[in-house]
């Protein structure tokens, strides 16, 4: 009998394979936006449009009354949320930008990962921008799904669709949809500081990473806060990410946060955490990948003399001798964010995370002050770590780095007051897992 029904199981697995593969090669969609635009080879898409799974498109999270339809593009003031419904894949999105005024545009894919950072155009202008986004279900087989915490069930990573949001005063004439083939995958496995966010004002370097890649690779962010070496295994987003893989792929590892939290024999720097570094690590190189690790990112702690403090103890150094041993590419985050926060000083280092008086958001009757997670500035600016790192190693993922990125110097960060990146409307007081 068990046989029986292994064997259903692995039937019904293969059959649902070959529908959603079936089903991908029909995928490419284009929408129109615009009172009087007449294509042959797409949807028009109504002013009135909202989304609902019958139709499988539409604007979504009631932002369809800030739609402004004109003759040839629509825009608003505020985000718009503009969702497709769409199976586990990667998707290479191109969108028409434009308008008969000056418009500037920021794209946000998914659960707040940066696309597009305010593209300005002129009158009239316009212009094709093109990026890959990792679309992805908790399913890993007919028998096993990743195990999603209840708090992050209606996240939009997690949802069965795409979803882009549209920022600033954009003006969007078209947006294309279609199967991205033969792209490499850059995973991500990691904490609250890699995870994507998906509401305001938290964010980590895995959602802004996206911004600095050409579309010849896509991200796919398994990291999930409060999480370790062992929880994510456990949680199965380790097997995911093994059995989604091919050869070629990349695979990005920052643990530490939590990891320092598990008490007991055999756990700590040099047991447990080590161990499993060398784990993850031997596991997907076992399938053709590549292994880049990364030390975590420090946390803010500044002395009443303005000396900051190291709270990783020795989880840093575990993870330098573990890419010594393996002969990986190391990263050495902890490093870089310390020179950071050192570098702009107790005050200054402040505006990189969140920290907003009281009011600041509606409902938010106390003070927000987390020394560990980032807000978009800071989010950024830890991002441009990692991609400084890629650079320095000379990795062969270069090539996948746009080119109109400048170096960027850990010990000369950005001011905050040359940040500017509109906020998404979605937001939460409450802090993400993990500290």
């Amino acid at each position: 009998m068990t046989r029986i029904i292994k064997g259903i199981s692995i039937l019904f697995f293969l059959s649902f394979s070959l529908l959603a593969i079936s089903q991908n090669k029909d995928l490419a969609k284009t929408f129109y936006f615009g009172k009087k635009v007449e294509q042959a080879d797409g949807i028009q898409v109504p002013q009135t449009s909202v989304y609902s799974e019958e139709k499988g498109y539409g604007f979504d999270f009631g932002s369809v009354k800030h739609v402004k339809t004109k003759k040839n593009f629509i825009t608003a003031n505020t985000s718009i949320y503009f969702s497709v419904q769409l199976p586990e894949g990667n998707y290479r999105v191109e969108v028409v930008l434009g308008g008969n005024k000056l418009s500037k545009t920021t794209i946000k894919a998914e659960s707040r990962r940066l696309m597009l950072q305010e593209k300005e155009l002129a009158k009239n202008e316009t212009c094709t921008e093109t990026f890959v986004v990792n679309v992805r279900s908790p399913r890993i087989d007919a028998s096993a799904s990743i195990k999603v915490k209840d708090r992050d069930r209606n996240q939009l990573n997690w949802d069965d669709k795409l979803t882009l949001e549209f920022l600033g005063n954009p003006a969007i004439q078209s947006i294309k949809i279609s199967p991205a083939k033969n792209v490499t995958t850059f995973f991500l496995a990691g904490d609250s500081t890699v995870t994507d966010q998906d509401v305001e004002p938290w964010a980590s370097w895995g959602q802004f990473f996206t911004n600095y890649l050409t579309d010849d690779v896509v991200v796919a962010n398994y990291a999930e806060s409060g999480s370790s070496l062992p929880a994510f295994k456990g949680a199965l987003r380790f097997k995911k990410i093994l059995t989604t893989m091919k050869p070629g792929d990349y695979l990005f590892i920052e643990f530490g946060h939590n990891d320092e939290k598990i008490k007991g024999e055999g756990n700590g720097a040099w047991g447990l955490y080590t161990s499993l570094l060398k784990e993850y690590a031997t596991a997907f190189k076992s399938q053709g990948g590549h292994v880049i690790l990364l030390t975590p990112t420090e946390r803010r702690h500044f002395t009443n003399q303005g000396v900051l403090k190291e709270t990783h103890g020795d989880f840093p150094d575990a993870m330098r001798k573990v890419a010594k041993d393996l002969e990986l590419p190391l990263i050495d985050l902890t490093k870089m964010t310390r020179t950071m926060y050192q570098s702009w000083g107790n005050n200054a280092s402040v505006k990189a995370f969140v920290h907003y008086p009281a009011s600041t958001f509606p409902g938010q009757t106390k003070p927000l002050a987390d020394d560990t997670h980032f807000n978009s500035f800071g989010a950024n600016q830890v991002a441009k770590c990692v991609i400084s790192g890629i650079k320095k190693l000379n990795l062969e993922i270069t090539q996948y780095l746009k080119t109109s990125m400048s170096n960027f110097d850990p010990e000369k960060p950005d001011n905050f007051k040359d940040w500017s990146l509109p906020m998404s409307t979605r937001f939460e007081i409450e802090k993400p897992d993990g500290n």
